[in-house]
């Protein structure tokens, strides 16, 4: 086996390989708990085997995940069996999950391929908080970087695409970047490790086994290392990519002003910090990012126009100041029980001796930021009930200051502190009846205060994460 690696080209085994790329990523930390995404194929079967034989050196507790996507029927329940013995025979805890992938596509309008990829993640990523903000380790491996970035070349993708599958995303790692496919399945064969094949990888019906079958065999020709060549670029890129993404968030950090950007600060940078800014506030926003947009809201800022970007928001560049306006829909009267909602959105942090001592899900920050955080945003868990709600605002709500102890009503409060007339209406808040407890950008109520003189729980509503 040649074993190289995107960063070096130094003949090891698979096992050794992946221990070194976990500890020069820092993909790990003791104690670690890590749920393998485990499809039965050799990828995962061989990931599931490395972090099982390296976990008691790391002192890391691993549980294993399937999803099923019921597309090919009996030997997709198959592929389930296997899993959930692999896992029995490992003593390593199993879930498992199966959806009607085909039919949730033809009703959401997606490929059976991006729809499948959007619940398996979901899937991962409810198990992994459930299990108390586990680290997800997937099986994806050099040759799939390089198929990624490959597609992502025939449509015209910028930097970030040409940068491939991220070592890391959030809590997501990729322990095995640094093999071949040929590596894995040669490891595989070593160990003795019975794995399953899907019969969809063999067919090219779908884009990413035409890359495998028939783009790839003709560029090993030209260049029998290409995975890896490829690898190495894609590296670059990334560097290229985070940089470029630093300078724009200073750039973003210097033109911020009440409820948005200024534009005549942003013109001034450029043009390729220009575009980043205007992608990075259409991220932040969760809204739709395309080269077409970037350039129709650009121009939108040298004369004060505005841009409907989909996905329900509308980039308004109005007196001078880029704002993300979400249009009216009619979600508009959004409310959901707080309890329901901070499950699947929130935070939850419990507090003792005045410092965060455990929070579910981890945050990236340090436990200054959390308290500042704490301090502004942080709802006690005491006094929330089923009936606390999370919604827009509605006639009649209050809001009570903490500093100064004066009540107004959400509508006074909102039109002094000059928050855009298009906004009001978007503002989230958090409530027990007609009292405020929380509103999105200004912060909890004197009935919501934190006092971290007391041990106690707080949520921290995501939205609060801005402040950080």
């Amino acid at each position: 086996m040649s074993n190289k690696t995107l960063f070096d080209d130094t003949p090891v085994g698979v096992l050794t390989e992946v221990r070194r790329f976990i500890e020069d990523k820092q993909l790990l930390q003791n104690g670690d708990s890590v749920l393998v995404a485990l499809s039965g194929g050799a990828d995962s079967v061989a990931l599931l085997h490395v972090l099982n034989s390296i976990k008691e050196e790391w002192n890391i507790t691993l549980f294993a995940a399937h999803f099923n996507h019921g597309i090919r029927g009996e030997e997709a329940d198959r592929d389930e069996r296997f899993c959930k013995a692999l896992c029995d025979r490992y003593g390593i805890p199993f879930f498992c999950e199966k959806e009607d992938v085909p039919s949730i596509a033809r009703e959401s309008g997606e490929s059976v391929e991006l729809c499948g990829r959007r619940l398996r993640y979901r899937f991962l990523d409810r198990i992994a908080r459930d299990i108390g903000g586990a680290k997800i380790a997937t099986a994806h491996h050099s040759d799939d970087n390089a198929e990624t970035v490959l597609w992502n070349l025939t449509r015209g993708a910028g930097l970030a695409g040409l940068a491939g599958i991220p070592i890391r995303r959030g809590n997501i790692i990729r322990p095995l970047l640094c093999c071949t496919r040929n590596e894995i399945e040669a490891y595989c064969a070593e160990n003795h490790l019975d794995h399953v094949t899907d019969s969809t990888n063999l067919s090219d019906d779908y884009t990413r086994n035409k890359l495998r079958h028939q783009v790839m065999p003709v560029l090993r020709e030209l260049n029998p290392s290409v995975g890896e060549s490829i690898g190495r670029m894609s590296v670059i890129m990334r560097e290229t990519d985070e940089y470029l993404n630093h300078i724009s968030e200073k750039e973003l950090k210097a033109a911020k002003v009440a409820y948005g950007w200024s534009c005549e600060r942003l013109l001034q940078c450029e043009p390729i910090i220009l575009k980043y800014a205007v992608k990075n506030i259409l991220e932040k926003a969760a809204a739709p990012v395309d080269f077409q947009h970037t350039a129709l809201i650009i121009e939108a800022m040298r004369t004060n126009g505005a841009v409907d970007v989909g996905g329900g928001h509308t980039v308004s560049c109005a007196q001078g100041i880029l704002r993300i306006v979400p249009q009216k829909t009619d979600s508009d009267d959004f409310c959901m029980p707080i309890l329901d909602y901070m499950r699947e959105y929130g935070t939850r942090i419990k507090v003792r001796d005045g410092q965060p001592f455990e929070i579910v899900p981890l945050l990236a920050i340090s436990g200054e930021k959390i308290n500042n955080l704490l301090l502004h945003d942080g709802i006690p868990c005491d006094i929330m009930t089923r009936d606390t709600l999370i919604r827009r605002r509605r006639a009649g709500d209050t809001f009570t200051d903490h500093r100064r102890g004066v009540t107004k009503t959400v509508k006074k409060l909102l039109n002094e502190l000059k928050i855009p007339r298009e906004l009001r209406d978007t503002v989230l808040l958090v409530a027990n009846g007609s009292t405020v407890l929380w509103i999105e950008g200004i912060g909890t109520s004197a009935q919501a205060k934190a006092d971290l003189t007391r041990d106690g729980e707080y949520y921290l509503i995501n939205g609060g994460l801005n402040n950080a």
